[in-house]
């Protein structure tokens, strides 16, 4: 069972709506949803949460691209609409173009053995092992949310009912209940 809702700020506050999410099949479609819900090309969050086992954060600013958050990749992985959001933030973190892993900064030659870790590959937030889809533990961008009240850390601490915890910072706890 899934949850979600926008949180679209507007210079009164925040305003939320639970949306459905059967037309979503692509980060691009989320982004337009929440463009949709948008005051001015405001901030708007989306929220989406399983069971307790993981939730996630996409933070949509007019036409720049999306910032994203996941509390657990692996459990997220395993879901519909969690490996939406796992698949981008994966091929964001193994762009060879912004990866200085791409370069051969190890200490070894070419055709050397690597070391202990070769088995691993980086996904830029912890070591998955080669062939999983997605690391175990939060992935995606922590400060997510740091301007508007809850920092990184405090993030990464939630753990059941973490968006009436976000929404508790953020001011928005009243306007989160009438859509829950």
């Amino acid at each position: 069972m899934y949850f979600a809702a926008l949180l679209a700020r507007t210079e009164d506050g925040w305003e939320a709506s639970d949306t459905e999410l059967d037309d979503v099949e692509t980060l691009a479609d989320l982004a337009d949803l929440a463009r949709e819900a948008s005051v001015d090309e405001d901030t708007v969050l989306v929220f989406i949460e399983q069971e307790d086992a993981w939730f996630g954060i996409v933070r949509v600013e007019g036409e720049d691209d999306p910032r994203i958050y996941v509390s657990d990749a692996a459990a997220a992985a395993r879901s519909s609409y969690g490996e939406i959001l796992i698949d981008e933030l994966i091929d964001k973190d193994n762009d060879p173009a912004d990866d200085l892993d791409t370069l051969d900064l190890d200490g070894t030659e070419d055709g050397e053995p690597g070391g202990a870790d070769d088995e691993y590959a980086d996904t830029g937030d912890g070591l998955a092992a080669e062939g999983e889809t997605a690391p175990t533990g939060a992935i995606g961008d922590r400060e997510i949310l740091a301007d508007l009240g809850l920092s990184g850390a405090e993030l990464l601490a939630l753990e059941s009912d973490a968006m009436a915890e976000i929404a508790e910072a953020l001011g928005a706890a009243d306007v989160l209940e009438t859509v829950r």
